[in-house]
């Protein structure tokens, strides 16, 4: 199994997040009868992985069910785990943005760090800047497409899953610190991939799996992925790091996290069971084709990452001059 540990992490003055214990032992017989794991959303990635783990995790419950339950840009099912009992039979299943970046892209939350617990983060991706027709193919480079976005500022438009979300605010850092106007189009999903294979868009910024397949065809052109470094999916393109701008990173890690007070020993079993699924033989290759990385961050160092993540996203939000909103 290839596991990555080159995060940077750092404490974050004011983020208080709880740790889940170390790797126990692997109970014989499980606490749990029924788990359900909860995502925020439908079939699409994050339900994926979800259910590749469950598959694995049958040590930890008799019984587990993935449910989707959409809404809210995932909030939905953060609200029922944070209100669920605290018993280790409802866990959710998401990436970390709703506790790193939804803090500082939205007014109000129904919930805060104080409200889970997170056991382990289990996979890792990151995005892609890609363009398309729209852009000329001498356009190779992340400093091409900024020369050609000052010059045809009308066509400089970049599509992302939405407003707010990790991909939208680092298209507006790019704008900013390149100094040109970048201006941002969102859609449902990751449908501006068509967008830009047509022409409709200049680029989009994505997961890197939105786009692998066109990219490997020749279709489309990814001028840098935004991980710490070079992704494995696309060994040949570099960083927004190598490129010139350290700043615009975008990892985007899931983890499981249980509601506050659940009971240590329930944790340490369901951070035993995410671990032995990790390990698993056919769980690398099956991640894989979902251009996911295997990451197993728990403990303090889960932890970390969380208050790390959330003190950067902190910085990005305000020198984009991002307003915060419901």
């Amino acid at each position: 199994m290839r596991t990555r540990r080159n995060f940077l992490i750092v404490s974050a003055a004011g983020v208080a997040f709880s740790a889940a214990g170390p790797v126990p032992q692997i109970m014989a017989q499980p606490r749990v009868k029924t788990a359900h794991i909860l995502t925020g959303f439908t079939a699409g990635l994050p339900d994926a992985v979800a259910r590749l783990l469950a598959d694995q995790m049958k040590t930890y419950a008799t019984s587990i069910v993935v449910e989707p339950r959409p809404g809210a840009s995932g909030r939905v099912a953060v609200e029922a785990v944070k209100a669920a009992p605290p018993d280790g039979s409802v866990v959710l299943f998401a990436p970390i943005g709703f506790l790193t970046l939804f803090p500082h892209t939205h007014k109000t939350l129904r919930y805060g760090p104080q409200d889970f617990v997170p056991v382990s983060a289990v996979g890792s991706f990151a995005a892609a800047l890609t363009v398309g027709p729209r852009v000329p193919a001498e356009a190779r480079t992340v400093a091409d497409f900024v020369s050609w976005c000052r010059a045809n500022a009308k066509d400089a438009t970049y599509g992302t899953p939405g407003v707010g979300t990790s991909m939208h605010l680092i298209g507006a850092a790019l704008g900013r610190a390149a100094g040109f106007e970048f201006l941002h189009v969102p859609y449902q999903g990751r449908a501006a991939v068509q967008d830009v294979l047509k022409g409709e868009i200049a680029s989009a910024i994505l997961p890197i799996d939105s786009s692998l397949g066109l990219v490997q065809s020749g279709q489309l052109r990814a001028l840098a992925t935004t991980g710490s470094e070079r992704s494995r999916f696309l060994p040949e393109v570099p960083t927004m790091m190598e490129a010139g701008y350290p700043l615009l990173k975008d990892v985007t890690w899931f983890g499981f996290f249980v509601p506050a007070k659940t009971p240590s020993n329930v944790i340490a079993d369901l951070n035993g069971a995410i671990q032995a699924a990790l390990r698993a033989s056919e769980m690398e290759s099956s991640l894989a084709k979902l251009s996911v990385e295997i990451d197993p961050i728990s403990g303090d160092n889960f932890a970390k990452l969380l208050a790390s993540e959330s003190a950067r996203w902190k910085e990005i939000v305000r020198a984009t001059g991002f307003s915060p909103n419901d």
